[in-house]
């Protein structure tokens, strides 16, 4: 765990020391599976997933630092985030996850398991910019699975799911 802390200093920026970003359009890493995690740094490294930021950072990790830095966000506890949300787009956002099933892989309370995110409290801007890539299809997940799910997802959809997946406690997968 000491040596993903240490290699977290650079991240710590942008995903805040404890992997609890601060930052409108950052993803917080705190409580994210790890194989999820480990996996996100891959495909930045490899080129498969693309960012100004993340993809030179992830181009010099090593597999073995990419296992840890994985295993210390895992580790950490995600915090709420302090964010505004519409209301009404919550509770449509809520009939949305019913709707089109995300509790199956997200589980019913949008923590993530395994290969599959946390959703349940992380950043608004951010999940409706990653879900409007999945519909554009310029960024891949593991199995496609997103990118198909995202396909009939209208932009009034896409923002009604991430009020509503920001609005929810900020919870671990198996915690």
């Amino acid at each position: 765990m000491e040596a993903g802390r240490k290699k977290a200093s650079p991240c710590a920026g942008c995903h805040g020391p404890d992997g609890n970003a601060a930052t409108p359009g950052t993803p917080s890493l705190a409580g994210q599976p790890a194989w999820f995690t480990h996996w996100a740094l891959i495909k930045y490294r490899d080129g498969r997933r693309k960012d100004p930021l993340m993809s030179p950072f992830a181009a010099n990790l090593s597999d073995a630092d990419m296992a840890d830095l994985a295993a210390y966000y895992a580790a950490q506890s995600p915090q709420a985030r302090p964010q505004v949300v519409d209301p009404a787009k919550a509770a449509e956002g809520r009939r949305l996850v019913d709707a089109h099933h995300c509790t199956s892989c997200h589980r019913p309370d949008l923590s993530g398991q395994h290969h599959v995110p946390r959703l349940a409290g992380q950043d608004l801007v951010y999940l409706v910019r990653l879900l409007r890539a999945y519909r554009a299809q310029t960024v891949g997940d593991l199995d496609g699975f997103m990118t198909a799910a995202a396909q009939p997802l209208s932009d009034a959809a896409i923002e009604s799911l991430a009020h509503y997946m920001a609005t929810l406690p900020a919870a671990t997968p198996g915690r």
